[in-house]
């Protein structure tokens, strides 16, 4: 029996453009999730006017609807039903315009990042959000969880990067908002209302991306230590004299980096893989002779006065991104059994909660162990727990433990890769009731019919 919804989609974009059966449940809905995709149909627009004619006969027949960037989130944000549509953005992937002038860029939502990246480096510029999954997440994913990664101790969230949107409402209107300047204070700032808000309240189909002028110098070097105190020593010295070169700040716990020691990895190790703690800083600057040397000169400091126990400095692209490869290895939060989380909370802080999780999942479950790393420049810690137990109870109470030891220190549940499905229980950790209360009545006012993405974040 024909199907009018799906009939209907495939004179909008075409029938090949619709798929279904097979060509649905051969794609994942979620990084390392290795399961198919169960949802009624993937739909492949070709641009705004498209999705819009999508969402206009989607609202009509209240037929919900999961948007579709690259997949790489680890939330089951866009996780979808069999009674729900795919709006896979895929075939949107352009960069439609680089203004040189005005430092920015024009890109359709689904193209993937490191396209964007390479774009404006040709261009001379630097595209300021990067993450691992450069390669396959979207910039329209990126702008719907705002994404953060590695560079934001310099250039900030993708929020601090987005000039203009252009985004399709629940109902199908086209609200463009592709504003190109830094300053606009002409009434409300509409696009913050998609950023961040995973889809809830529109789909993003443009962005007008905030472009930085391309670093003349590049610098990174690795430091391993025996004490966290000496790393937030390192933090606050780095800040201090490398100043608007510092671009990036990462810490990873021993335990993290001798996993990536395993040979399967393929991975360069340029220090002992035996100290507590390793942390990888980076300097971008303007001037390639003053910015070395100022770097090298930091450096050197830092072994006197932050007890740095060894250390190494890069010299060439090819070790810059050796060392970047150790920290960018994702590939062992996907191994069966590891339960992955990104959580906020104060710098000073983070030795002390990583202490306390490991201790209390380690009381209830001997066999668990806590990997952890992070942008600690910018609060944001990713942790592994390995061995924490099959089955759904087990899971839920590694969750429980993790998520409640943030209470006390004011932290987010989420820091870059949002809520979606598995965190809606633990959001009133880090939200009022007051403030989820107006999520939702933002959620009824521009979703009344409950269409787009629906049970994400506020369940």
């Amino acid at each position: 029996m024909s199907d009018p919804v799906i009939n209907a989609l495939q004179e909008i974009v075409g029938a090949g453009n619709v798929l279904l059966g097979d060509d649905v449940a051969m794609r994942n809905t979620q990084w390392g999730a290795h399961s198919p995709c169960r949802a009624k149909a993937i739909v492949r627009p070709s641009g705004t006017e498209e999705v819009a004619a999508v969402m206009r006969l989607c609202h009509r027949h209240d037929q919900k609807v999961v948007p579709f960037g690259g997949l790489t989130n680890l939330v089951n944000g866009c996780l979808a039903s069999l009674d729900e549509i795919g709006l896979s953005l895929e075939r949107m992937n352009r960069v439609e315009e680089i203004d040189v002038t005005g430092s920015l860029m024009v890109v359709q939502a689904g193209t993937p990042m490191q396209t964007a990246q390479e774009e404006a480096d040709k261009a001379g510029l630097f595209f300021p959000v990067d993450i691992g999954a450069r390669g396959s997440c979207t910039v329209g994913g990126n702008v719907s969880t705002n994404a953060g990664g590695t560079k934001v101790i310099r250039h900030g969230m993708t929020r601090d990067n987005v000039l203009g949107l252009e985004t399709v409402l629940a109902d199908g209107t086209v609200l463009s908002s592709m504003n190109r300047f830094l300053k606009n204070n002409s009434g409300f700032d509409l696009k913050q209302l998609f950023i961040g808000t995973e889809g809830l309240l529109g789909i993003v189909t443009r962005v007008v991306m905030r472009l930085s002028a391309k670093p003349a110098s590049h610098n990174v070097a690795f430091l391993a230590f025996e004490g966290f105190e000496h790393i937030i020593d390192t933090l606050e010295l780095s800040r201090r004299r490398l100043g608007n070169m510092l671009s990036g700040f990462e810490v990873m716990w021993g335990d993290f980096i001798r996993l990536c020691a395993d040979p399967k990895y393929g991975l360069h190790m340029p220090l002992s893989t035996e100290h507590a703690y390793y942390v990888l800083i980076e300097g971008m600057g303007s001037d390639l002779e003053s910015d070395d040397r100022l770097f090298e000169h930091v450096m050197e400091a830092l072994f006197e006065e932050a007890e740095v126990c060894d250390g190494v400095i890069a010299k060439s692209d090819k070790e810059r991104a050796a060392i970047w490869a150790i920290r960018d290895n994702v590939e062992i939060l996907a191994d069966e059994g590891t339960v992955n989380f990104d959580v906020s909370l104060p710098i000073a802080t983070v030795e002390r909660y990583v202490q306390e999780i490991s201790a209390k999942l380690t009381s209830e479950n001997p066999s668990s162990r806590v990997i952890a790393f992070g942008h600690l420049g910018d609060n944001n810690l990713h942790v592994g727990v390995t061995g924490a137990g099959g089955g759904e109870a087990a899971m839920q109470r590694t969750k429980e433990i993790v998520y409640a030891a943030l209470a006390p220190y004011g932290g987010a549940v989420s820091a870059e890769h949002g809520i979606g499905l598995e965190k809606i229980d633990f959001l009133p950790i880090s939200r009022g009731p007051e403030e989820i209360e107006l999520m939702r009545r933002l959620k009824r006012m521009m979703d009344p019919k409950g269409i787009l993405n629906t049970g994400k974040v506020l369940g």
